[in-house]
């Protein structure tokens, strides 16, 4: 029998697609480990435990939280995010969230557009990710930024810092993108599965042979997208906790790896954010400055 069949008879509190999402989310185990795979046929004899988080609230509250907002009107909200600042409620961040802080200043417009969760979230950055993100206030907006992300026409650049220096200076990584087959709380490009993901990268400075501040535009929208491609190339981003573990060092100076070590995320901020506005079709473009811890590590990288 199916895995997912059988916790499904053998747990009937919880739903088939409920326990399929706690598996691809890596709350299941057996022998100690990870099992990721929902569609394996179970074994006389293996146990296995699942891990379900509690319940969260039907909808989120809305908190007061300050924001740094670039631009709005009627229909949209275009935020300048700190690093630390989960974008929605989620295990683990039940509340302080982006949403939250929208659901205050927004006071109440933004119920029920897009979804109960995530109203008016049509993209995400990830918490220790900086930079701009764009909410809609109503569902045409939602559903005319939403048409734009599935077509990829809307702009975006990311400035990052990553290990090392690529070769060639610019160019393109592509791959499918999915969970990771072992680590299932890490996305990885995977042979089989995924959704295809591209991401453009120009080199705009090298810091000798051990670092390098680059330029990434999305073609798609994967999460992870740069942090993965970028690792998967060598390349792993500055103090990235996931994904820069392991990462190759040779030729830093003890100086650049104790900066880094007290660098408390990935190097990533998202500078760039363009797109037509969903009601009048004219297009916007926005640009953030680089946060100053950010430019601190720029800073001292330069001086070396």
């Amino acid at each position: 029998m199916r895995l997912d069949r059988w916790l499904a008879d053998s747990l009937p509190d919880l739903s088939r697609s409920r326990l399929q999402a706690l598996i691809e989310e890596g709350a299941l185990r057996s022998g100690g480990l990870v099992v990721g795979n929902a569609s394996r046929k179970i074994k006389a004899g293996e146990e296995f435990v699942l891990a379900v988080p509690d319940a969260v609230p039907a909808s989120p509250a809305a908190q007061e939280i300050a924001l740094k907002v670039v631009y709005e009107d009627d229909d949209l909200i275009v935020i300048d995010k700190p690093a630390g600042l989960v974008v929605h409620p989620a295990p683990g961040n039940p509340d302080r969230t982006l949403v939250n802080a929208l659901l205050h200043h927004c006071e109440g417009s933004l119920a029920g557009v897009g979804g109960v969760m995530r109203p008016g979230i049509v993209h995400r950055i990830d918490k220790d990710t900086s930079g701009l993100l764009v909410a809609a206030k109503n569902d045409l907006a939602h559903a005319g930024l939403a048409a734009q992300f599935a077509e990829h026409s809307i702009e975006r650049a990311y400035l990052a810092l990553c290990w090392g220096v690529p070769l060639p200076r610019h160019g393109s990584v592509e791959g499918q993108i999915g969970r990771h087959p072992i680590d299932r709380k890490k996305m990885a490009v995977v042979k089989g599965g995924g959704k295809y993901a591209l991401t453009h990268y120009k080199t705009l400075r090298a810091f000798g042979d051990f670092a390098a501040l680059v330029e990434c535009r999305l073609a798609t929208g994967r999460t992870h997208q740069i942090r993965v491609h970028m690792t998967s190339i060598g390349h792993p981003l500055l103090g990235d906790p996931v994904y820069g573990k392991g990462a190759k060092k040779s030729g830093a100076p003890a100086s650049v790896r104790t900066l880094i070590s007290a660098f408390p995320r990935q190097a990533l901020h998202a500078k760039i954010l363009g797109f037509l506005h969903p009601r009048t079709l004219l297009p916007l473009h926005f640009e953030s400055e680089i946060p100053s811890d950010f430019n601190a590590v720029i800073n001292s990288l330069e001086s070396l």
